[in-house]
């Protein structure tokens, strides 16, 4: 079904999944489009075509159930799958992914966490044993992995990309700057731009002053 969707579509999904369970945990059971759309700055129409995409989830005057719903974009989303990923790169960025990302609620299950520093292999980073990347190719060997998550140098990926496609690992959350597009076009990456979104929060403050 996904395939037919919109990617703007797709990608309001965990915006709706984030305001749901900010909902269930106040409490609330059931809520209005209407409702929805002013707490998270959208239309009611938009809310109602989104979620119409996926099949019907409210009554006409009834609302939508929060937790059903919430329940529901979960699945679609997939986050109940519980897939397998890896993390290359233990320093600043990849400690602060690793420490403070809640995997298992966005649907996956960190295994495994590499590094090529002899000052980091061998230390624990979230209950982790951090491994050497020269231990990757075993490990993948020996392992169901779906996703490589990396917190790399933009300089230091491209070998380790091409490890990790020989390898079958072909779903990417990439904070490298790296375009692993222009490599592999049949490859799914989502790209972490932190300067980007930095930079757009200048441009809105910029815009301002006039």
């Amino acid at each position: 079904m996904s395939k037919q969707i919109s990617m703007p579509v797709i990608r309001r999904l965990p915006r709706y999944h984030r305001f749901l369970t900010e909902l269930e945990s106040q409490g609330v059971e059931r809520i209005s489009s209407n409702q929805l759309a002013t707490i998270m700055r959208s239309t009611a129409s938009q809310i109602r075509q989104d979620l119409n995409c996926f099949g019907g989830f409210g009554q006409q005057g009834y609302g939508y159930p929060v937790t059903a719903l919430k329940e529901e974009i979960g699945k679609i989303l997939g986050i109940n799958q519980g897939f397998k990923a890896i993390l290359l790169g233990a320093g600043n960025l990849g400690r602060a992914v690793a420490t403070h990302m809640n995997f298992q609620q966005q649907g996956f299950e960190l295994s495994a966490i590499f590094d090529k520093s002899d000052d980091v292999v061998g230390t624990m980073l979230r209950g982790i044993t951090i491994m050497s990347d020269d231990e990757i190719e075993n490990y993948v060997n020996n392992n169901h992995i779906d996703a490589a998550f990396l917190c790399l140098p933009r300089n230091s990926v491209k070998p380790l990309i091409d490890k990790l496609y020989a390898l079958g690992i072909k779903n990417f959350w990439n904070f490298s700057h790296y375009d692993i597009k222009n490599d592999y076009k049949d490859v799914v990456v989502e790209n972490v731009h932190l300067g980007d979104s930095l930079m757009t929060l200048c441009y809105r403050i910029n815009e301002q002053k006039d």
